[in-house]
């Protein structure tokens, strides 16, 4: 068995299922989700069921205990050697050694590069892809974004503003990064036709100002984030923000003329740094995130 923690929102929870189900296909084992993150209140809940996965979610009585949450259960299942091996992501960036696990073993960790799991980018992208059929709005859309030269713009803020910690972590893109992504994208192909998403979609409307018809896409719930995430991978090419979920919006598109650029730094810390996150043919702009 492959177990992995799942945690975090649903661009984390991409990548942790992604590394991991790249694991178990690689072992030949079955993929079991541990979702004893969200038992409490969360700022984000759990949002994987949206897609077509193939993985279960473990029963609590198989699962192992949580060393800090469960000291005496994890003595006890250590005592009767019932423990499951751990292995816990120490640093950002890639780690070789996940490619030579062999099961049975518990995942911990964020797993945020697609170098866990590019040998099976077509299983990853098809399991990503949303249960339910899109709706009337969304399948006009999606026929809109097909006959125009489409560019996905993600526009991250919500917690990165209202929360002070992941606001000195992350910070925010500002208008200028847009513009100056928009500019070199157009320099690239021509016209360019924006759909914006964005979990402020008040401040998209009142700040880009881009080169070319924007859109903002305002009509999906944040409950039905996978529906976003099937229109920006739908489009040609992306502008994407220092977020794991346009991220997503971007490495879905399977596309290998797109063009993806995103922020030259993607941590607003300077003590903070990830050299696997993007992919190696995606560009890189400033101005990069600012805390404001």
């Amino acid at each position: 068995m492959i177990l992995v923690s799942i945690f975090g929102g649903l661009g984390n929870q991409m990548f942790q299922y992604a590394a991991a189900r790249a694991l178990a296909l690689r072992c030949g084992q079955p993929l079991v989700l541990d979702l004893r993150h969200y038992a409490g209140p969360r700022e984000h809940g759990y949002a994987l069921d949206a897609f077509r996965l193939s993985a279960r979610v473990g029963e609590a009585r198989e699962l192992p205990p949580r060393l800090r949450h469960e000291p005496l259960r994890a003595l006890a299942s250590r005592l009767a050697r019932r423990d499951l091996p751990r292995w816990e992501e120490r640093a950002p960036g890639f780690a070789p050694d996940v490619m030579g696990l062999q099961g049975p073993v518990w995942l911990h960790g964020y797993f945020q590069t697609e170098r866990y799991f590019a040998d099976h980018a077509p299983t990853i992208r098809a399991e990503f892809t949303p249960r339910a059929a899109p709706d009337a709005a969304n399948a006009a859309l999606l026929a809109e974004i097909a006959a125009t030269p489409s560019v996905s713009v993600h526009v991250r803020r919500g917690d990165y503003v209202r929360n002070p910690r992941f606001n000195a972590l992350h910070g925010t893109c500002p208008p200028e990064y847009y513009a100056a992504a928009a500019a070199k994208l157009c320099d690239r192909h021509g016209q360019a036709h924006f759909f914006v998403f964005s979990d402020d979609p008040a401040w998209a409307r009142d700040n880009l100002r881009l080169p070319g018809p924007m859109r903002v896409i305002d009509h999906n719930a944040a409950a039905s984030a996978s529906e976003d995430l099937r229109l920006m991978s739908a489009c040609r090419h992306h502008i994407i923000a220092n977020s794991t979920f346009s991220w997503w919006g971007a490495w879905l598109n399977p596309r290998s003329d797109k063009t993806v650029i995103a922020p030259s730094r993607w941590f607003s810390d300077p003590g903070m740094h990830n050299p696997d996150l993007l992919p190696s043919g995606w560009l890189r702009v400033a101005p990069d995130p600012a805390a404001r």
